[in-house]
């Protein structure tokens, strides 16, 4: 591989999938149903720019998730819960 190679920022399918740590045949798939990344074609070639791999991978950042207290969960729960709560391994 050319210096120019290593250098470069575009990134054939193998590169980007594993920058992405997606399996080859995964980023194929996204990119077959629109669902991946934006790509380029250079000669027919599909490449990827790391700034679009980067910026795709922070639009799918969802965070930490969700927090809730679960005895306020089980208080308004829209169905009836069994009244022994667990908490630390031991029943309330």
């Amino acid at each position: 591989m050319s210096q120019t190679e290593v250098d470069s920022p575009y990134l054939t399918t193998a590169e980007a999938a594993l920058f992405l740590r997606l399996k080859e045949r995964t980023l194929n798939n996204m990119r077959w149903r629109g669902e991946g990344p934006h790509y380029r074609k250079h000669g027919g070639r599909v490449i990827y720019h790391k700034r679009d791999l980067e910026g795709w991978s922070r639009e799918n950042d969802f965070g930490e998730g969700p927090s809730y207290d679960l005895d306020e969960a089980v208080k308004s729960a829209p169905f009836p819960t069994n009244r022994r709560v667990r908490k630390n391994n031991k029943f309330a």
